[in-house]
Order: structure tokens, then sequence, then C-alpha cells
């Protein structure tokens, strides 16, 4: 079997013991990041991969923020351990990248799988190759429609986008809805959403349902069916669209940059409360408002920064951190948004991890164990891994890619 795969392509099999074949070992460890509130799997998903010959091993307490308890994942066939379960898995899920100590003690040829951040985690993407291990990103997973199930930017984007609306309407001091009543009147609030990708739209939608009246800018105009479908105003300011690879938006010029922030002022100067979800994938954010427009809004008004950990779309926005103004304008700066709602966040997640696992598996069949096969002529496989056998890798490097239409 191993003779006829490409080059490329790699075939795992392992053997644990003498003259018989063992279970390939899927490890989930705990969360050792501040604020991490997720887990790697869930029990709903565990027979997904016991199914395909699997043995899944949780480290004890991992998902107890999640409502993921040691005995549900019992209860739905994984084996629960205290103490490191990474060292002798062949396939280690996190959420967050490894250390680089944790990379350093898997064996060789082990797998991970997780938000291994591209750009900031340089150390621990040098601490796998030097393990020889092959590392997947999650971040890179291509926008194409057989990928979507393993898009995990945007089932998290989802949670971070509702969660942008729930804060708004928490910290807001006034209704949301419009409301009648005997002693009067109560007007809506006026809610502005700046970037409609994922986060955006879903926090458009949750303020929608919250009874919010809201408005909406994207740098691509062909956001504006889709902010319209969500009962918002799309705001055209008549600029040049910036339509990126993948659905995403690429960076603007900085004279572009003030001209839109110029524009924007008299929306933003009316809004009670403005949410911010605009970023560039392996990018600082791109800066929205300044602390000069800021200070341009009113007392009690709301900044709601879902691009706080990168850079920030308002000047001032702190990760982690409510900054109030001498006008009082409070500015909440997202850090580790969808681990605030960590049972769904999970949920997701989980299955995007999976999904992109089975990719790579070939079930365990007619007696023979399961195998894994990081086959890299496969566009998602190729585009996604950092690492591999050692070496740091390159996408692109077939030729025979398959083509897919991109998705939205």
């Amino acid at each position: 079997m191993i003779g006829s795969c490409v080059e490329a392509t790699l075939i795992l099999l392992f053997i644990r013991g003498e003259g018989t074949f063992s279970p390939m070992r899927v490890a989930v460890p705990k969360e050792i990041r501040d604020g991490e509130k997720r887990v790697a799997l869930v029990p709903d998903v565990i027979n997904k991969l016991t199914r395909l010959g699997y043995e899944v091993v949780i480290e004890s307490g991992a998902g107890v923020h999640s409502q993921a308890t040691d005995d549900l994942f019992t209860a739905a066939g994984a084996t629960v351990k205290s103490g490191n379960v990474i060292s002798d898995a062949d396939v280690v899920l996190s959420v967050t990248s490894l250390t680089p100590a944790q990379m350093k003690t898997l064996k060789k040829g082990a797998v991970t799988i997780s938000f291994l951040s591209p750009v900031t985690g340089v150390d621990s993407i040098d601490a796998a190759t030097a393990a020889g291990v092959t590392a997947f990103s999650l971040e890179l997973v291509p926008r194409i429609s057989r990928a979507q199930s393993m898009d995990a930017l945007t089932s998290q984007a989802l949670c971070a986008g509702y969660r942008a609306a729930l804060v708004g309407a928490e910290l807001s001091p006034r209704f949301f809805p419009m409301l009648m009543t005997a002693a009067g009147t109560v007007t809506p609030a006026q809610v502005l959403v700046l970037g409609a990708g994922v986060a955006g739209l879903q926090a458009i939608a949750t303020a929608r349902r919250l009874g919010g009246v809201v408005s909406a800018y994207d740098v691509r105009p062909s956001s504006a069916d889709e902010v319209k479908s969500m009962g918002a105003t799309f705001i055209n300011l008549e600029l040049e669209a910036l339509e990126g690879a993948g659905g995403y938006a690429r960076e603007m010029t900085e004279e572009r940059a003030a001209k839109q922030r110029e524009l924007l002022t008299p929306y933003i100067a009316k809004s009670h409360v403005v949410i911010t979800t605009a970023a560039v994938p392996g990018r600082t954010a791109p800066r929205l408002m300044t602390a000069q427009m800021v200070d341009a809004m009113e007392a009690g008004t709301i900044i709601v920064d879902l691009a706080a950990e990168t850079g920030g779309n308002v000047e001032g926005s702190k990760p982690g951190e409510i900054v109030v103004t001498a006008k009082g304008v409070q500015i909440w700066g997202g850090k580790d948004v969808p681990s605030q709602l960590p049972f769904h966040a999970s949920s997701l997640y989980s299955r995007n991890v999976v999904n992109l696992l089975t990719l790579m598996t070939t079930p365990s069949k007619d007696g023979a164990p399961v195998a894994l096969n990081v086959d890299f002529t496969d566009e998602i496989i190729d585009k996604s891994a950092l690492c591999h056998a050692g070496a740091k890798h390159t996408p692109g490097a077939s030729n025979n890619l398959p083509k897919e239409k991109e998705g939205a």
C-alpha cells in the first residue's frame, strides 16, 4: 500500500505490541493558556473517532468549563487520565497551540491540530519542526466549499459575533428595543457594526433580535446583500472595494483608511453601540476608529472591539479590559471571546477538528489498523500544514492540487 502512494503522502501505521496492532491514540490535553475555557473534543463527537478505529484519551478536567465532565467522556467511549497524555499520542488535538516544551515531548511522526498562530506562534512551530512533528494550523484551512466543515475560524467567529452583541446590550445604559409604555415611548438603540464577515453578520443578527436599529459597513460592497438580508441598513461610502482571497477583506492604504474614517465619523457619532469586527488574517487589525472619532461620541456610548487582541480596530482599546474615556465612552476590548461561550464554541470546534482528522484517516477495516494518511496532494492538507518530517512545509509543493471554487 505504501508503495502506491505519491512521494508527498505519508502513511502511518502504529504498532504498540509485538506482533499485534494497537489502536492509534488521539489525545486531548487541558488548555493551559490563561482564559481559555474551550476543549478540543466534546463527548458527542468521541464515537466518530472510535468508529474509525482510534483510541481517544482525554486529560482529566480538560472539559470542565464546557460542561464536558470526565464521566461524560468516559460514557462516550474515551479514556480519561490524569497527567501527561500527549507524550505517547499519535494525534494531539488542542484549541490553542501546544507550547514549545510540550512539542518537545511528542514522539517523532506525531500529528497536532490546533490554532497554531503562524505569525505569533513561531517558537512552537520551530519546536514541532525539530521534534519531527506534523503540525496543522486551523487558521490556514482554505476557504473552499469542501473545507467549510473544517473552517474553525468561521465557527469561532460566529460565537464572537454573538457575544459582541450581548456585551453591547449589557453595557449600554439604554434598552435595545423600542418600547411603548404608559410612561411614554422608549426609542430603540442605534447599533453600528463595522465589518460584515461572519462575526459581523452574527452581531447584526443578534442585535436585531434584541430590537436594535442596526446599520453596518464593510469594505466589500458584495456584503451589502447579506447585511440587508439580516434586516440592517448597509452604509455605502462610495469607496474602492477591497475584496481579498477567500472572501476576506484585503489591506488598504493609509490614504484609503483615512478617507474611510472621515466618511464613517458622522455614522459613528450618532450611534449608541458600535461593534468592530474587521480583521485581515495574519496581519495587524485595521484601525477603523481614532481617538478623535471616539471623542466625538456621546457619553454612555459603548464600543465593542473584537479585534483588540490583534492590534485593535479602535485606538485605545485593550484586550480583556474596559477603557472609559474622559467623556464617558466605554471601549470593551475583546480577549478570548469565543472562549466566553465555551459550551457551544467547543462543540463547533470539535466538529471542525474531527472533520479535518477524518479527511486524513483510512478507517480500520477487516482487521487492519486505522491509518493516518497525510496526503499533500489534497489542497486542504497541503495548505494547513506548517511543518512535516523535520522541515517547514511549503504549500503548493505538489503540482496536482485539486481545484475548487472558493466559498464565501
